[in-house]
């Protein structure tokens, strides 16, 4: 019998700075590459690669429930599986994944009739690479030319071509290090798109015409704020291109007309700190959604002649959300939520004509407005799910109402939603404030608290965690648990105040929240301290990190998907990617010591202490130029050297991957398995 497996132990190196009058020792700083995000220091990788071989040695007995998970949640995946064609112009377009297929094939056939088009094929693009993504995907207004954009390292710096759809030949034109969407010009013969700077940022929006010399292309706008980001995009009605820089609080929109993109951009409101709006055009008139007057949001219209003439046309609500608004030729969409559940209105420009809200069945889902390319839309394709009823595909008929079911997500291995139910439940927090909780559950779950329960948070930017549909989460829903989505305050389930009340002085409301459902779940009789598995990704992570320093007894497995939890460094780093943009979000600790101190004080990394700590996997992607390869390592390193128990603390890194994980469907899919494998071992469930 040989002895378990000895957890690598990273050196430590006397490093130590001062900010604010304040020194911080950092001994493990050195797992930073200085090269990044070119990482060749030998010691940082013979680190990470000692890491993966423990992790694989430790994972190894269990081998066998990974595997079957896996088969468990592949079977559950129609594998030949293809989206509802959608008619753009002359074409109906779709999506086709083949048996086996890890990447999905681009399809599209003429409206009138005729064969099948291959558009672009995925899996060839993919052929022996570890990683691929595609990005941006934009067909000409005439149907001929493609351009799209790949990344074949998980780095997010995608590389665009373009395809002669008529030839089936690539153009010459190739243009590396992008990093937005692709807009074409009226006329077909250039697009829109955005590089990213040496920093990961995209300052800018540039028009590169077929043919010509990408270094030639001509700049059409740069952001001199380093903080915000620049986007292209187009209104519905395709008459418009819409160039929009902003950061998490103000933004700033400019429209080019399509058949010239050259010409002196129409700047609808400048940046005023503090407001966000996006535009939507119908006819001569500019649809303005703005929370420039609360952070419910509401929706103004302006003469595109005069654009800073604002009129109110919907007032913000106290109880719904307005999210979003699309204008189509006969009417127009406002997006919400309503007490956190999706909405969906049709107005009609006839201010005579009452708004019509589209009904739906259940009392906790998600719905919200499909693939709707053209502007002419008689018939809105939408989309619905619940986490009991699979996702599903609606038509709605605008004039009469009626919905009719194109598709519901087929489950090959079988599924039955009457084995399950889920509630909606409200937990008070510390401070008094109730927080909506999804839950679903096998529907024999006693509630004596001897049942284990998953729960899962995001908590930032202001992003609603939805409460739709996975696969995956049978897999534990089969085995006894239940699985609950806290939509606490950092995400915008609520409102956009629900965001503001979770984040820069206020972000620590997301950690109690998160800790006081757990707790609330346990006296209502869902489980016990000690059976909670819990799980965040990226600022979700950073929650992880927050709440087993804080609370440490409450989890019985903690799955930590590339966190944020070196924040503090990362917020004092502005030559990072993403720093600088970030400030509004978290606060500038290098300019404001209020912000340094509130940061220091629940930075996951800053705050490991000698206390015993529940089992851990981490996971991080060397290439992920999110959450930087380092925190993950660095965070683990220091656990390791800190916490008293002997707890399993695993750390994977992706060698080949970024923030996302493993890109094909199956191998992000096993990914899933290896950390549900983790969470049933470590709560003693793995039958």
């Amino acid at each position: 019998m040989t002895d378990s497996p000895k957890p690598p132990i990273a050196a430590t190196r006397p490093h130590s700075f001062t900010t604010h009058g304040i020194t911080i020792d950092d001994p493990w700083a050195w797992l930073k590459d200085p090269s990044y995000p070119d990482v060749k220091d030998k010691d940082v990788l013979a680190y990470l690669e000692a890491e993966n071989a423990y992790f694989e040695a430790m994972m190894a007995p269990h081998k066998p429930l990974t595997d079957r998970l896996y088969e468990e949640m592949k079977g559950r995946i129609k594998e030949d599986d293809s989206s509802v064609p959608q008619k753009d112009g002359d074409w109906l377009y779709w999506t086709a994944f083949e048996t086996g297929g890890q990447y999905r094939k681009w399809w599209r056939k003429p409206v009138t009739g005729g064969a099948d088009e291959l558009l672009l094929d995925e899996p060839a693009l993919a052929e022996g690479k570890e990683y691929f993504r595609l990005g941006a995907f934009s067909v000409s207004n005439d149907g001929k030319l493609l351009a799209y954009a790949i990344d074949d390292n998980g780095s997010e710096r995608f590389t665009i071509r373009v395809k002669d759809l008529t030839t089936g030949e690539h153009l010459p034109d190739t243009i590396p290090g992008m990093l937005s969407e692709i807009v074409w010009t009226a006329d077909d013969s250039a697009f829109l798109y955005g590089l990213a700077n040496e920093q990961w940022r995209t300052d800018n929006a540039r028009l590169h015409k077929l043919g010509t010399d990408p270094a030639t292309d001509i700049e059409l706008y740069h952001e001199d704020d380093e903080g915000f980001r620049v986007g292209v995009s187009e209104t519905s009605d395709r008459k418009w291109i819409v160039i929009a820089t902003g950061d998490h609080v103000t933004s700033e929109v400019y429209l080019l007309p399509a058949t010239d993109p050259t010409a002196k951009p129409i700047c609808v409101a400048p940046r005023k700190p503090g407001r966000e709006y996006d535009v939507e055009t119908h006819g001569d008139t500019l649809y303005i959604h703005t929370n420039d007057t609360d952070p419910m949001w509401r929706l103004c219209t302006a003469p595109i002649a005069d654009p800073g003439n604002w009129s109110e046309l919907i007032a913000p609500s106290k109880h719904f959300y307005m999210t979003g608004i699309e204008c189509y030729r006969d009417y127009f969409v406002v997006e919400g939520r309503e007490d956190g559940l999706d909405q969906i209105w049709i107005h009609r420009y006839d201010p005579a004509i009452a708004p019509r809200q589209i009904a739906f069945p259940e009392a906790s889902y998600t719905a919200g407005l499909g693939d709707n390319p053209e502007y002419d839309m008689p018939v809105l394709r939408l989309g619905y799910e619940s986490m009991v009823t699979p996702g599903t595909v609606y038509d709605y008929d605008v004039a009469t109402g009626e919905m009719t079911t194109l598709k519901v997500q087929e489950i090959p291995s079988g599924y039955d939603a009457g084995k399950y139910a889920t509630e909606r439940l409200k937990i008070k927090a510390r401070d008094g404030t109730e927080v909506p909780v999804s839950i679903v559950y096998p529907k024999d779950f006693p509630k004596d608290r001897s049942r284990p329960l998953f729960l899962y948070a995001y908590g930032a930017y202001g992003y609603a965690i939805p409460p739709g549909f996975s696969t995956g989460r049978l897999s534990l829903l089969d085995r006894g648990f239940a699985y609950a989505i806290a939509h606490i305050r950092g995400g915008d389930d609520l409102g956009q105040q629900w965001y503001h009340d979770g984040k820069l002085e206020k972000r620590t409301n997301t950690f109690n929240d998160f800790v006081d459902v757990a707790k609330a779940l346990v006296a209502d009789g869902w489980t016990s301290a000690g059976k909670i598995a819990i799980a965040g990704r990226s600022a979700g992570g950073e929650l992880m990190g927050a709440v087993v320093n804080s609370d440490p007894d409450l989890w019985g497995a903690v799955i930590a998907d590339v966190p944020f939890v070196d924040v503090l460094n990362t917020m004092l780093d502005d030559s990072l990617p993403l720093t600088p943009g970030e400030w509004p979000e978290w606060g500038n600790p290098i300019e404001d010591k209020a912000a340094f101190e509130l940061i220091r004080s629940y930075s996951p990394y800053d705050n490991v202490k000698a206390q015993a700590y529940p089992p851990m996997f981490i996971s991080g992607g060397l290439n992920d130029p999110r959450v930087t390869y380092w925190e993950p390592a660095k965070w683990t390193a220091k656990l390791r050297a800190t916490k008293t128990d002997d707890n399993l603390l695993l750390l994977k890194t992706n060698m080949g991957a970024g923030h996302g994980g493993k890109s094909g469907r199956f191998d992000s899919l096993y990914e899933s398995a290896e950390e549900h494998c983790f969470v049933l071992w470590q709560l003693g469930v793995e039958e």
